[in-house]
């Protein structure tokens, strides 16, 4: 069981919030920050950066549906999202809305507690796959500019492509300078 998160929690009922501050702080986590609607825990979220947000659908001034998104697209934290309803549309919207887990009220410790622990795991996975996604489109990125760079250098000097490759690598090495950024160099030097 995951032990000493920091969390946000986000309900316009106090008696709620207090139960789940409870829950929470006597199993090992710190409540960070509480907000009684969806705007107020956005802008705690963002500032605060917890390693979850329990967040209720239903609040005033911004719902936590439209606040889960926002934090899905700033990819900020995790969000459990709790709700006194479970109809298909509402969970529908949850999903649409990058929520990682759900939970329906009333909350009982042997349900939060799991899903905690897998809200925080899928977001950890989704974060790692994303960084592997970066890492593939730089790489890709990388490899157009130096296949193109050594297109130009085939043509002006009469290289293969292998020698082309090899005198880009010996320069890299020379002056310090990353393949990348040499392919570059080459690419606009060749475009004036």
């Amino acid at each position: 069981m995951l032990k000493g998160l920091k969390i946000l929690l986000a309900d316009d009922e106090a008696l709620l919030r207090l139960d789940l501050r409870e829950m929470l702080t006597d199993a090992g986590h710190t409540i960070i920050g509480e907000a009684a609607n969806g705007l107020e825990a956005l802008e705690l979220a963002q500032r605060l950066k917890p390693e979850l947000v329990i967040m209720d659908v239903k609040m005033p001034v911004m719902d936590g549906l439209t606040a889960a998104q926002k934090l899905a697209q700033e990819n900020i934290a995790p969000v459990l999202l709790l709700t006194a309803y479970s109809q298909q549309d509402i969970v529908d919207k949850a999903r649409e809305a990058g929520v990682i887990a759900y939970l329906v009220k009333p909350i009982r410790e042997e349900q939060l507690f799991p899903a905690m622990e897998i809200a925080v795991s899928n977001f950890q996975e989704l974060q790692q796959l994303q960084a592997e996604l970066v890492s593939l489109q730089e790489a890709l990125e990388t490899r157009k500019l130096l296949a193109k760079a050594k297109g130009i250098l085939m043509e002006l000097h009469g290289l293969t492509e292998q020698d082309a490759y090899r005198k880009m690598q010996q320069y890299s090495m020379l002056k310090r300078v990353s393949l990348r950024k040499l392919a570059e160099m080459i690419i606009k030097s060749a475009e004036k």
